[in-house]
């Protein structure tokens, strides 16, 4: 396993140390899953205090037996945490258990490994040196957790390192997103370590300008339903309101305005 301070986003395959403090270190391995709901790929964070030889793991990724290789070479990982259910953040559950011995830990009880039991809002975990406070940050799915650490905040898919946040079509809530961004927002200007992406520097910044989008594209969406009728569809919408984005998104800004038509409608 090469690691470097020099490494730079994406960097597939490396352990690329993003933050070293006194208090705790939080390094990232890539996974090579590019695609237009996984950006470069899917961010696994590994997480520890400085001295410590005991690592926590923060999603472990796909089920893609390169990642889940290199996990198991990193070290002693007695903890696995889920920030929420999609599969390229759980994909790799089962193998990295059968090669390190990790309890998994997550809201729901289907990936839950070992003795662990589900993680709840604002559990404070002692592991590997570190104190990491669960927060509950549904919206994206109902599942979806953040994992703050004393500079920094696992933001998962809640807060990506580009671009905006796909609300799930089958258990996410536009409107518990929104209340999950005023709550990180609260946190301050923290570094953002987030599921997709490069990390960000300023979490307070960051989710102010999530908040200030979405009600950008809900003033559009009224606007649609102005023209087009109350009773337009998710597709009418997106046709209407996202000219400016790439055709290949629109499948993906149709779920997400149909969060949005959820919400003003109810």
């Amino acid at each position: 396993m090469t690691s470097g301070a020099e490494l730079q986003h994406p960097a597939y395959g490396l352990l690329r140390p993003v933050i070293e403090t006194d208090t705790v270190s939080a390094s990232v391995l890539l996974c090579n899953n590019p695609g237009l709901m996984t950006l470069e790929g899917t961010n696994t964070w590994v997480l520890r205090a400085p001295g410590s030889d005991e690592m926590v793991v923060v999603d472990p990724g796909p089920d893609d037996d390169e990642h889940i290789a290199r996990i198991a070479e990193l070290g002693r990982i007695p903890l696995v945490l889920i920030s929420h259910k999609h599969d390229d953040h759980t994909g790799a559950i089962d193998k990295v258990v059968d090669a390190t011995g990790a309890t998994v830990r997550s809201v729901g009880s289907g990936f839950l490994r070992g003795l662990g039991g589900p993680l709840s809002d604002g559990e404070v975990i002692d592991a590997a040196g570190l104190r990491i406070t669960v927060m509950a940050t549904p919206g994206h799915t109902a599942d979806s957790l953040s994992f703050v650490l004393d500079d920094a905040v696992l933001t998962a898919d809640t807060v990506l390192g580009r671009g905006t946040t796909v609300i799930d079509t089958e258990d996410g809530s536009l409107r518990d997103y929104l209340e999950s961004l005023r709550r990180l927002r609260g946190l301050g200007g923290r570094t953002v370590l987030p599921g997709h992406g490069p990390e960000l520097g300023d979490l307070e910044a960051v989710a102010e300008m999530y908040l200030a989008h979405r009600e950008d594209r809900l003033n559009q969406v009224r606007g649609a339903l102005r023209e087009l009728g109350d009773d337009a569809t998710a597709r009418q919408v997106v046709e209407h309101v996202y000219t400016d984005v790439d055709k290949k998104l629109w499948p993906a800004a149709e779920w997400s305005v149909q969060a949005q038509l959820d919400y003003l409608r109810t």
